[in-house]
């Protein structure tokens, strides 16, 4: 059995290249990564890699992690500038004991020094998109009020291969306009992602700050361990978190969850609306499906052609400056 599970419509492209080489014998580390890639260089998704969009100077920071679930071998890349394919920086660092999570200046000198290539990552789409937003705040004189949804999605991918080997990965350009140097959960082992292929792998998106407070893909992991199927697993880590967070915070930010057991079966869980995931397999298609809530349960249904015509013209739409209408 092989299968890919992605957050975001956006992983769709990458999953359906991705399945075609776990069918004929890829690894799982091989196919999660070059599925990231693939949304890393496409720049009209707005919230990972090249076209990705800035923080509040106007900077491109990245956010990647790599997690082999057979070894545990893992590598992360935070805050990283101009590096093509950060996702393919943190798995290498994988390979090591030690210094397997580098950030800002370290992990753009080992880039450099180990051959990855280098590109301005800031579009001028994505400069309209900033100077857009800073032109509607003064506008309508409101205080900044980040949510983590208005440009920001990550992606995170995990893998199954037919010997049976788990891998996931994720990368983000994180929150727009965010604080230079601010770090989320997608590079962190055990918040933004985790895989045990003994057991499944799971990957999330959302407020980072949040998803952190109850370290999410390693409690879902976990609750499969202890006999949980994936979908029980997703739903009870987000519920769980979303309702403590309520009541020590008086407010939960957004918490969505993709996985994968060991077996190819997938799960999702979210507590917002508008979430959609990609899954594929060996008897399965790539298909994007939407998310919704019923009774404290994440119910999903395939999205329709207009609304997947509709998620790339929107996308893909020219854009202009605000000041100029």
């Amino acid at each position: 059995m092989y299968a890919l599970i992605g957050t975001w419509r956006m992983s769709l492209e990458g999953i359906e290249k991705s399945l075609k080489d776990l069918e004929n014998g890829k690894s799982a580390a091989d196919a999660m990564t070059q599925t990231i890639k693939e949304v890393e260089d496409f720049p009209y998704f707005k919230s990972v890699g090249y076209g990705g969009l800035p923080n509040e100077n106007m900077e491109v920071e990245l956010d990647s992690a790599f997690m082999d679930g057979t070894n545990f071998n893992f590598g992360a890349v935070a805050g990283v500038k101009n590096i093509k394919n950060p996702i393919a920086v943190a798995r290498d660092l994988s390979k090591f004991d030690a210094n397997n999570f580098l950030v800002g200046a370290g992990a753009e000198k080992y880039a450099d020094q180990n051959g990855f290539e280098r590109v301005n990552m800031l579009t001028d789409r994505a400069k309209i998109h900033y100077k857009n937003r800073i032109y509607q705040e003064k506008k309508l004189a409101m205080e900044r009020d980040l949510k983590p949804y208005i440009g920001h999605d990550t992606v995170g991918v995990c893998a199954l291969d037919k010997d049976g080997n788990i891998a996931c990965g994720t990368s983000t350009s994180g929150l727009f306009m965010k604080k230079p140097g601010r770090v989320g959960d997608s590079p962190v082992i055990g918040s933004g992602l985790y895989a045990d292929s003994e057991v499944g792998a799971a990957t999330a998106t959302g407020l980072g700050e949040d998803l952190m407070k109850g370290c999410i893909s390693y409690e879902i992991v976990r609750l499969m361990k202890e006999g949980k199927n994936v979908q029980d697993a997703c739903d009870q880590a987000v519920n769980n978190l979303d309702k403590i967070l309520k009541k020590k915070r008086a407010k939960s930010g957004d918490l969505s969850v993709v996985a994968i057991d060991k077996d190819g079966n997938f799960g999702v869980a979210t507590n917002i609306d508008g979430f959609s995931f990609v899954y594929g397999g060996e008897n399965q298609e790539a298909k994007v499906y939407l998310c919704y809530r019923e009774n404290d349960k994440t119910l999903y249904k395939e999205a329709s052609s207009d609304w997947l015509d509709d998620y790339m013209k929107t996308r893909t739409t020219p854009l202009k400056l605000l000041e100029e209408e």
